[in-house]
């Protein structure tokens, strides 16, 4: 399935539990920031190797696995709403990163791209 189509299913489940009366673009967004925290509570307190290894334990996998769904729904459901391609806003926002982040001044650096401003 591509975006369009996982979000049309998104959609189509919200309707049929007369849920759009819920889905406003403020009510999606705190619900996103809420699941994206579930999703933080899984790695809460691990160690970065611990970390990397999470997908190991089946428990942990699936619980990840989970919130990363539930991110991903209200991700869409809030595109849907507001009317955003994500698609077409993801390369954009990339084509905007690439200029923020040319490789020859960033590759192996974590700064925000302010940082790198002064140089250009």
């Amino acid at each position: 399935m591509n975006l369009q189509e996982l979000q049309e299913q998104v959609r189509l489940f919200a309707q049929e539990r007369d849920w759009e009366k819920f889905h406003d673009p403020k009510n999606l967004a705190m619900a996103l920031a809420g699941e994206a925290g579930e999703l933080l509570e899984i790695f809460q307190w691990l160690t970065p190797e611990q970390s990397s290894s999470v997908m190991d334990d089946p428990g942990h996998a699936e619980a990840v696995r989970h919130e990363l769904a539930d991110v991903l729904a209200y991700l869409l459901r809030l595109a849907d709403v507001l009317q955003v391609d994500l698609s077409t806003a993801l390369l954009a926002k990339m084509q905007l990163n690439a200029l923020r982040y040319p490789v020859d001044r960033v590759r192996g650096r974590s700064d925000k791209y302010s940082a790198y401003d002064d140089q250009r």
